[in-house]
């Protein structure tokens, strides 16, 4: 899928360090804590391991060989019902605005509907409006509690998605 010269594909074992560095730079742009969020996840720096696993998929947004953002989706951790999580959706501010973040929802939220799982779940923090308006313009609603065990104790907004 190509938007504006970016791609959106699934993600390759030489995407990792890219991906981790493109993350950790959206989170410090928004003054996200180091701790309790995607920052300390061990998992950020072996994403394409983390999601060679039944009923997961990461998918990277690139231009010209450099890695822009990217978004993925898993069976939520900690947790024993059919919802998967919309993980590590960030992208860098030259893939913003432009209709990434949509055309990246769709493709997530099919491949958690192809996988059968019932509800996406996600976890956001208040400063991150925009993003907060793209979940719900596609059908995620507040809850009052986290649901499963993330470990991001830091994020305090959570989602949920029928599927």
């Amino acid at each position: 899928m190509t938007l504006n010269n970016f791609l959106i594909r699934e993600i390759k074992p030489e995407d990792n360090s890219k991906i981790a560095t493109a993350i950790r730079s959206v989170l410090i742009e928004f003054g996200v804590p180091k701790v309790g969020t995607a920052y300390a996840d061990k998992i950020l720096d072996t994403l394409f391991e983390a999601y060679t696993i039944e009923k997961a998929i990461y998918f990277v947004v690139e231009k010209n060989g450099e890695i822009f953002g990217g978004a993925g989706i898993k069976q939520l951790d900690n947790y024993s019902g059919n919802v998967c999580e919309l993980q590590k959706m960030y992208f860098l501010p030259e893939a913003r605005g432009i209709g990434l973040g949509s055309k990246m929802m769709d493709i997530c939220l099919k491949k958690a509907k192809e996988y059968g799982f019932e509800h996406c779940y996600l976890e956001t923090l208040p400063y991150m409006q925009d993003a907060r308006k793209l979940y719900r313009k596609v059908g995620f609603k507040d809850l009052d509690a986290p649901m499963g065990d993330t470990g991001h104790y830091s994020c305090n907004l959570w989602m949920l998605n029928d599927l």
